[in-house]
């Protein structure tokens, strides 16, 4: 059994800008065997993540606190708390805290995150 907390995961400032703790990467995690990767993103009032896009990964952001406008392929929502949004490979990507308060979301990368796989815009 395999338990993570944030104090725990591996954090660090993504490329787009992010801060972000990997909680669980089966490349980086013995005896774990999945598809996807999972991680803790953070952005404070009034930040944005930077356009770029995963080439090979599908990415799903699940809101866990917090408001925004997600930009996915020159579409945009506004989500929120409790929200799942899916963003196909390939697509230029975005996200903004519209909130008083962080933005906080969990980012689930399918196959996982490699960092040669994301592209800035």
């Amino acid at each position: 059994m395999l338990i993570r907390d944030l104090k725990e995961g591996r954090r660090f400032a993504a490329r787009d800008g992010t801060d972000i703790c990997e909680l669980l990467h089966p490349d980086r995690e013995e005896g774990i065997s999945m598809g996807y990767s999972l991680a803790h993103a953070v952005l404070g009032p009034g930040e944005a993540s930077a356009p770029h896009r995963l080439k090979s990964s599908s990415e799903v952001y699940f809101i866990l606190e917090g408001r925004g406008i997600v930009h996915i392929g020159g579409e945009s929502a506004e989500v929120a708390a409790a929200q799942a949004v899916y963003i196909p490979p390939g697509s230029i990507q975005h996200i903004e805290n519209i909130g008083k308060g962080p933005l906080v979301f969990l980012c689930l990368v399918s196959p996982p995150w490699r960092e040669e796989d994301e592209e800035p815009i």
